[in-house]
């Protein structure tokens, strides 16, 4: 049965190995892009590791600060600070937007941190931390910059002093850190004519412009255009106590949203990673239907070129059953060649792939299992096919 099976493909041997090989190449892309969504998920989980915050607290009846926007007053982390169980707290701001080197545009998320504090950037391969106030930054390798790169946030320049590794958005995007100060002026004040307009729109209310009340228009205006606000808190819980015990009386007593960092993981990935996922999951459906459609054309065209070898076998007395044998023993060769060479291709082309892509052992299994099943299915059709010659065909013409 084996020999058969054997025979038959060294009488078609290049074609054979040209349809596992492009099977294997359908393979391989599906293989990758079922490690664009773990890659996807390894970068949420990166990213909150890389905070080394216990619990994040931000807007009330919010997802912030990634799946919703999410705004606090700064000063919210002092009655954080004083409940009980909590050690540390640290403010942060995240804003996704175009930092600029001379003439070219990186799209970038810009975090804001307190060095010392929660939020600050882990996994320095480069360079040093900050170490001024103002206008140092620390960014991702993946952005393109280097230690003493020169780059534009708004309307400031600031110094690349450190490189990460690793740090990047569940979108692929990477991070740049600033200082906090730095990156609330540039998420939430104002330019200047914006200043400007708001100022004159407050001179001509005549609810606040009150000659009987000094300064008040000043007061307003201050008000309106300080950068007052951050996106969320880090708070670190102190040893021996419960995380999701401390998030709770955040929410009881503070009228804030409390996520534990396993929550937010989950936030990550079930509402931001959730889109990319069922459309993950499309593509692997398309694939897989294109890989069984296209081992079933090749074994049919295979099997119909021998259906007078088949009909001499019947005659001979080869059972239906050893000759099915020998069609399915082809198909399952094709996904054995096809899972192979996609596997290797797949670990070839990840490096340079513009997302992280990140291969499990366990999803090459899925995928080996996906390829034996699709060629089990696709040989039905050349068996149905062998099974029904007609032994008499190998007397007649």
């Amino acid at each position: 049965m084996i020999n058969l099976a054997i025979r038959d493909v060294r009488q078609s041997l290049g074609r054979y190995l040209l349809t596992g090989v492009g099977l294997g190449l359908l393979i391989g892309v599906t293989l990758t892009m079922a490690g664009v969504y773990r890659g996807m998920a390894d970068d949420a989980q990166t990213l909150l590791r890389s905070a080394g915050a216990d619990i994040w607290v931000v807007q009330q009846h919010t997802l912030g600060p990634f799946a919703e926007p999410s705004s606090i007053h700064d000063d919210a982390w002092r009655s954080i600070r004083g409940l009980p169980g909590v050690a540390e707290t640290g403010n942060v701001t995240f804003l996704t937007m175009q930092v600029a080197k001379g003439a070219q545009d990186v799209r970038a998320m810009v975090a804001g941190y307190e060095p010392g504090r929660p939020g600050e950037p882990a996994f320095l391969i480069a360079g040093r931390p900050v170490t001024r106030s103002h206008y140092e930054a620390i960014a991702d390798a993946q952005s393109g910059f280097a230690v003493g790169d020169r780059i534009r946030i708004r309307r400031h320049e600031y110094t690349v002093v450190g490189l990460t590794r690793r740090m990047v958005t569940s979108g692929g995007d990477p991070m740049i850190f600033i200082p906090l100060k730095d990156a609330q002026e540039a998420q939430f004040l104002k330019d200047n004519d914006a200043v400007r307009e708001e100022r004159n729109r407050l001179a001509q209310n005549p609810a606040i412009n009150r000659p009987g009340v000094p300064g008040l228009l000043e007061a307003v205006g201050e008000l309106q255009t300080a950068n007052r606000y951050v996106n969320a808190v880090l708070v670190r819980v102190a040893p021996g106590w419960d995380a999701g015990e401390v998030a709770a009386e955040i929410r009881r007593w503070r009228r804030l949203q409390a996520f534990t960092s396993a929550e937010m993981e989950q936030v990550l990935v079930g509402t931001v990673i959730e889109r990319a996922a069922k459309q993950i999951g499309l593509f692997l459906v398309i694939l897989t239907i294109v890989s069984i459609a296209i081992v079933a054309f090749i074994i049919y065209s295979m099997t119909a070129g021998k259906l007078r070898e088949i009909a001499v076998l019947k005659l001979i007395g080869t059972r239906n059953r050893t000759i099915a044998a020998m069609i399915l023993q082809e198909a399952l060769g094709l996904g054995v060649i096809g899972f192979f060479v996609g596997r290797h291709a797949a670990q070839l082309w990840a490096p340079v792939f513009p997302r992280h892509i990140l291969l499990l052992p366990e999803d090459a299994l899925r995928a080996l299992v996906l390829a034996l099943t699709a060629c089990t299915l696709a040989s039905l059709i050349g068996i149905r096919l062998a099974l029904r010659v007609d032994p008499a065909e190998a007397i007649g013409g």
